[in-house]
């Protein structure tokens, strides 16, 4: 058995699979009320998924679109409204909430981690990466309980990780096992969503969990004095995608809408990296929440935005992730280059040039709109 739950852990999990009926029926809601998409609005010609995708586009093709940093950063920035295509936009982020989504036909686009395309594709969502992002910093710590200790990943043996399959913190327990030569037999892996893995680590119904951003800085502000802390895990972490639904990609305008979007959208993320203090307040303070204090530690511990022009390694380093995945789930291996839509390869790459210049106000002349 891959898993050893205890009585609190299966309860734990009977409350995530609640939460994943209501997303389910979240995003049917969403289709029958909410989103207001206008399908026939946005319908255009079928589009081949090996064909150049058009350079032109109708004003009123629509997407729904789940990017919720992204908006903000387009709107602070003052190009929301350049957009040459409508947008629905939708607050739905994160890989479980996305792939439902995707999976009642309401989402066109949404951004996650390294990992929930993968579990997309597992489950038989179809969907394609039109967007890679690399960060220079690693994105999670592995946080202890109160008093637990930890020196290195070889003390994980024994210990009960917060585990959730479906996203980028799931791979990554499972890279720092095999980092440390273990396997999840020699630890007890407690399936939880991620929002849920700060209140399992302070309640010590786990002893590991992987934290990021402001929720590491807030468990180990409150937590440190009772014995809590955190490590560095020593395994890649650092890549985010913008994935879509492949049917999406079979609609000649909203294929080419995409493309736009995910042009304008590194242009955004790169005015954000370029203006700290404006970002800081209008999303980390006035949006989110937070400090100017906690604003800046997120800005300096998430770094420059890349965006590599040749996608080989990301792709190498997925395959990677599929297939520890696979393993550790009974799931069908799949090649990783199949869920990759290189179509958009260099367009973040285009898109840094250009906001170095004058910035993209037509399209990057250079732009190769054809399967490589």
């Amino acid at each position: 058995m891959l898993l050893r739950r205890s009585r609190t852990e299966v309860h734990l999990r009977t409350f995530i699979d609640s939460k994943g009926f209501l997303l389910v029926l979240a995003a049917a809601l969403l289709a029958l009320s909410g989103c207001k998409r206008e399908r026939g609005a946005s319908a255009g010609p079928r589009l081949a998924l090996d064909a150049p995708i058009p350079a032109e586009l109708p004003r009123e093709t629509r997407l729904s679109i789940g990017d919720p940093s992204a908006q903000k950063q387009l709107q602070l920035s003052g190009d929301i409204d350049r957009l040459p295509f409508r947008v629905d936009w939708q607050n739905i982020s994160g890989g479980p909430q996305t792939i439902e989504a995707f999976r009642a036909g309401v989402l066109d686009a949404g951004s996650v981690g390294d990992t929930p395309p993968i579990h997309a594709t597992f489950t038989g969502v179809d969907i394609k990466i039109i967007a890679v992002l690399v960060r220079e910093k690693p994105i999670y710590e592995l946080a202890t309980a109160p008093g637990v200790r930890l020196a290195s990943v070889q003390d994980l043996r024994g210990k009960k990780i917060a585990y959730s399959p479906g996203q980028a913190q799931g791979a990554l327990v499972l890279r720092a096992l095999r980092k440390a030569g273990l396997s999840p037999q020699d630890v007890t892996l407690v399936q939880l969503g991620s929002p849920e893995f700060r209140e399992a680590l302070a309640g010590r119904q786990v002893d590991v969990a992987p934290l990021s951003g402001i929720t590491l800085l807030r468990y180990l502000n409150e937590y440190r004095a009772d014995g809590a802390s955190s490590i560095s895990h020593g395994v890649r972490d650092n890549l985010s995608f913008l994935h879509v639904r492949t049917e999406a990609l079979q609609d000649a305008h909203k294929a080419a809408a995409l493309f736009e979007y995910a042009r304008w959208r590194a242009r955004a993320q790169l005015w954000a990296h370029a203006n700290p203090e404006p970002w800081i307040e209008a999303y980390y303070v006035k949006d989110q929440g937070l400090t100017a204090a906690e604003g800046r530690f997120l800005v300096e511990s998430t770094s420059k935005p890349q965006y590599p022009s040749d996608w080989t390694e990301t792709i190498a380093l997925t395959q990677e992730t599929v297939d520890l995945l696979a393993e550790a789930s009974g799931q069908k291996r799949f090649e990783a280059t199949t869920i990759f839509d290189r179509r958009f390869e260099t367009i973040g790459a285009e898109a840094t040039s250009a906001a170095q210049g004058a910035g993209p106000t037509d399209r990057p002349a250079t732009a190769d709109r054809s399967t490589p």
